[in-house]
C-alpha cells in the first residue's frame, strides 16, 4: 500500500493538516466555532444516512447544506472577516503567543506577591488601570514607571516603607506611581468595619473603570473592587484568572473583562 503513497501526498496532508489546524485556533472562542461543531453534527448525520441508504434525510441534508453555503457568509461575516485578517497579518499567531506568555508572568509575579502579603496580613491596595487614565491619582504620587516584579510589590507595602499606607497603581507594562491617594467610595450601605483602604479601593472603581484588589491586615483576606461592587474573600484562582485576563488585553474581545471576570467568581464560588 505505502509504494502508492508519493512524497508530493505526505506534503499535501500536512499542509492541509496546518490549515485545518491554523483555522480552528482562529474560530476558538468565536460563535463561528459552534457553527464548526454544528457542521460536524450534519456531516456524521449524512454519512450515517448515506449509509443506511435513508433517501429522505439525505435529501433534507443536501437541501440544508445549499441553503447554509448561502447563509454561513452573511450570518458569520464579522467572524470571516476578523479570520481572514488574522491570516493576512501572517504573525499574529505568535504575537499572541508573546503577550499570553507575558501576561502569564505578569500576572504570576502579581498574585505571588499577593499570596505573600495576604500570608503576613501585610495591608495592601492595587489598582489596575483599564481605558480610563489615573493621571489625577499618581500625579501627585512617586512616580516610579518600574517593572513588574513580586519583590518590588512586596517591599512598597512593607511596613517600614514610608509609601505603604498609600495605593500602587499599575497598567499592562509597569508599576505607574506608588503612595496614591485615592477617593472614598460614597457608598452609605458599606459596612462600617470596612476601613479607609476598602473605600478607597471601592472609591476609584466608582469614577473610573479601574479594578482594585485590597489585602486585608486584620483578615488576611482579597477583596475585589470593580465598577463600584466589592467582593471580598478571593481564592486564589480567582486572582490569578483576574490577573491573567487583565494583562492580556481581553478587554477588546466580544466580551469585556468585567463580565469574564464577574463570570469566573460565580462559575468558582458555586
Amino acid at each position: 500500500m505505502f509504494n502508492f503513497i508519493r512524497w508530493q501526498d505526505v506534503i499535501d496532508i500536512i499542509v492541509i493538516s496546518i490549515i485545518v489546524h491554523r483555522l480552528l485556533q482562529l474560530l476558538v472562542g468565536t460563535r463561528a466555532m459552534q457553527l464548526v461543531k454544528g457542521l460536524f453534527v450534519i456531516g456524521a448525520l449524512a454519512a450515517g444516512a448515506r449509509i443506511f441508504d435513508l433517501r429522505t434525510l439525505s435529501w433534507f441534508l443536501g437541501k440544508a447544506l445549499g441553503v447554509l453555503v448561502i447563509a454561513i457568509p452573511i450570518v458569520f461575516q464579522p467572524e470571516l472577516r476578523k479570520m481572514l485578517e488574522d491570516l493576512g497579518r501572517g504573525g499574529s499567531f505568535w504575537q499572541k503567543r508573546k503577550v499570553m506568555k507575558k501576561a502569564e508572568h505578569l500576572s504570576q509575579e502579581v498574585a505571588r506577591a499577593i499570596g505573600y502579603l495576604k500570608g503576613q496580613k501585610i495591608g495592601a491596595l492595587l489598582v489596575l488601570e483599564r481605558d480610563t487614565g489615573l493621571k489625577d491619582f499618581w500625579r501627585t504620587a512617586i512616580r516610579l514607571g518600574a517593572e513588574i516584579t513580586q519583590e518590588t510589590l512586596i517591599s512598597i507595602f512593607w511596613g517600614g516603607n514610608p509609601l505603604h499606607d498609600g495605593a500602587v497603581i499599575l497598567d499592562r507594562n509597569s508599576i505607574v506611581a506608588a503612595g496614591c491617594y485615592l477617593p472614598l467610595s460614597e457608598n452609605t450601605d458599606l459596612s462600617r468595619w470596612l476601613g479607609t483602604r476598602h473605600r478607597a479601593g471601592l472609591g476609584v472603581t466608582e469614577v473610573s473603570d479601574a479594578i482594585s484588589l485590597i489585602v486585608s491586615e486584620e483578615r488576611g483576606e482579597v477583596s475585589l473592587a470593580v465598577n463600584g461592587h466589592l467582593s471580598r474573600n478571593l481564592k486564589e484562582p480567582q486572582i490569578q484568572k483576574l490577573l491573567l485576563h487583565y494583562f492580556g488585553g481581553d478587554d477588546g474581545e466580544s466580551k469585556s473583562i468585567l463580565d469574564r471576570l464577574q463570570e469566573d467568581i460565580r462559575t468558582l464560588w458555586t
